[in-house]
């Protein structure tokens, strides 16, 4: 007797299974996220998967999976694939781990299909079979053109293929047995084992699952392409973003040029490393120091304009906050950051009013980070206070300064965490002036350095330092 299809209802936020449907969500709380899907009680096909059996990793026979101690078993490193990008080396680990799955998301239009295609045809000494599911070969063949990455369209290493179909995409992957296989994107692939339209949580989940055992099986690389939705999540289920060993996703705004790679989930590495680029005509070049890319040229004689020694990850650069203080038009003063948690400026914004005496209950306070960075390091607090306070007054900072540090809630500069790397960067940069927090002096050698450090303890001295 056939099995009936068995009907599952999953939480879109969470991944959270359900055998009825739910309102209000257990795990997460959220209201009305649970979608119904089938799924099949029988295993995937033989012989679909292009390892011949299941698709499963270790196989559905009694025999196929042991327990074994855990001396027993031996660790090794497999060298990493150089994907001869610095930046999307240093957000992978190092480099593509054989044998693992990656997610890339992003926003539409932001130059997700340009990085992954950009990095796979400087792969000329890897098998790469670029999978295409939105867009034609006549138009990748055009945007491969136009980035022009050197000879690599010359090489016979980098493979098409337009599809749509899973089943479709693992014949072909057993025929040329491609070293590196890329999906752009998930969204649009679908097996013909679940009954709904490409892009559902029952396809998405299936298709990422096949993959996964692919990957796993095998032990070569896939690379996911995955959408955002409105909220800024990857679309699809929860689950998807479980299944995979590393989530990277590519953000910006798409009225910038610099678009920011960011790690959210590394098994092999870090999950605090920053990639940064910088979209051109030619596709996205690598930027090494992107401090001089994010200051303006010349900010002299104008208020509202503080520099920031920032991390994000392993990486200092300097940032420019900007900041504009007016009289309120209306009854209600506004509160608006961009590239900031605006929760913070309002806490700020409260510190500025009770410990150092200035009142700006009734101004309205917009906030920026200069080249649409968004940043969430908080040795930003100082330089928020400073170009709130400039704009103030309407009084310019002296060029040549430069801060670091956070701002706790009695009034006080506390401890900011890789010092030296930020008086380093402010000092290549010709700053001659850095204010750090006091308690950050211990252990620091001054003589070292041929910037000038004014350490302050609470917000009034780093204040009077810059204004007298």
């Amino acid at each position: 007797m056939a099995n009936k299809e068995k009907i599952m209802y999953v939480c879109e936020n969470c991944g959270q299974e359900s055998a009825k449907w739910i309102g209000k969500c257990p795990a997460c709380g959220q209201w009305n996220t649970f979608k119904e899907f089938k799924t099949s009680p029988q295993p995937l096909s033989k012989g679909r998967g292009p390892l011949g059996n299941s698709g499963g990793i270790s196989g559905r026979g009694r025999d196929a999976a042991k327990v074994l101690r855990l001396k027993d078993i031996s660790a090794h490193d497999d060298p990493r694939i150089d994907m001869h990008d610095q930046e999307l080396n240093r957000v992978l680990g190092g480099g593509l781990v054989p044998g693992s799955i990656v997610l890339l998301g992003g926003e539409p239009g932001i130059g997700k299909s340009t990085l992954s295609l950009q990095t796979m045809l400087q792969l000329t000494d890897k098998k790469v079979l670029y999978v295409s599911g939105e867009e034609s070969a006549h138009q990748l063949k055009m945007r491969a053109e136009r980035l022009a990455v050197g000879d690599s369209l010359a090489e016979d290493n980098f493979l098409l293929l337009c599809e749509n179909s899973l089943e479709a995409i693992f014949e072909h992957i057993k025929e040329v047995q491609p070293e590196v296989v890329v999906v752009d994107s998930i969204q649009t692939i679908s097996t013909e084992d679940v009954e709904s339209s490409a892009g559902s949580i029952a396809q998405v989940r299936e298709c990422a699952s096949a993959l996964l055992r692919f990957a796993k099986t095998s032990g070569v690389p896939v690379i996911l392409i995955g959408h955002i939705t409105k909220e800024g999540t990857l679309a699809g289920p929860k689950i998807l973003e479980h299944i995979v060993d590393t989530v990277i996703q590519f953000e910006g705004d798409q009225h910038y040029m610099y678009r920011i790679l960011r790690s959210i989930k590394n098994r092999f590495g870090s999950t605090s490393e920053l990639g940064i680029y910088e979209m051109q005509q030619t596709g996205l070049r690598q930027v090494s120091n992107p401090s001089e890319l994010l200051l303006t040229e010349d900010h002299d004689g104008l208020s509202g304009v503080a520099i920031s020694s920032a991390i994000e990850g392993v990486r200092p650069f300097l940032v420019e906050t900007q900041a504009l203080v007016s009289s309120a038009a209306y009854g209600t003063p506004q509160r608006s950051a961009t590239g900031f948690d605006q929760r913070r400026l309002n806490m700020l914004l409260a510190v500025l009013e009770k410990r150092v005496g200035f009142k700006l209950m009734q101004k309205d306070v917009f906030l920026n980070i200069a080249g649409g960075l968004r940043v969430t390091d908080m040795a930003m607090d100082l330089s928020v206070i400073a170009a709130v306070l400039s704009s103030n007054v309407d009084t310019p900072i002296e060029e040549g300064w430069c801060m670091a540090g956070e701002v706790g809630l009695s009034g006080e500069v506390r401890p900011v965490a890789r010092i030296e790397q930020r008086i380093s960067e402010a000092e290549k940069l010709g700053f001659q002036h850095i204010i750090i927090p006091k308690y950050n002096l211990s252990g620091l050698n001054r003589k070292k350095y041929n910037i000038e450090l004014v350490p302050v303890r609470k917000v009034e001295e780093a204040l009077r330092a810059l204004f007298g």
